[in-house]
């Protein structure tokens, strides 16, 4: 078996780490605002790209997905 890493498969983990970040985000109040909204968004983007089957936007998506942190 092969640990060749596709985008097609990290792309989804890589949202379903983010969406557990957000509770994280909520509890700080409005100073987690803008922070939360910007995770939204990219959340939403990458859902429109995995459903448009857009490479491109998934991979830039993918890359700012993985700047978020605890």
């Amino acid at each position: 078996m092969s640990d060749t890493k596709t985008l097609g498969d990290e792309l989804p983990k890589e949202m379903a780490r983010v969406r557990a970040l957000l509770p994280l985000y909520r509890e700080i109040g409005p100073g987690g605002f803008f922070a939360l909204s910007m995770m939204n968004n990219d959340l939403d983007r990458a859902a429109r790209a995995m459903a448009d089957g857009d490479i491109v936007e998934m991979i830039r998506v993918y890359q700012s997905l993985k700047e978020y942190s605890a």
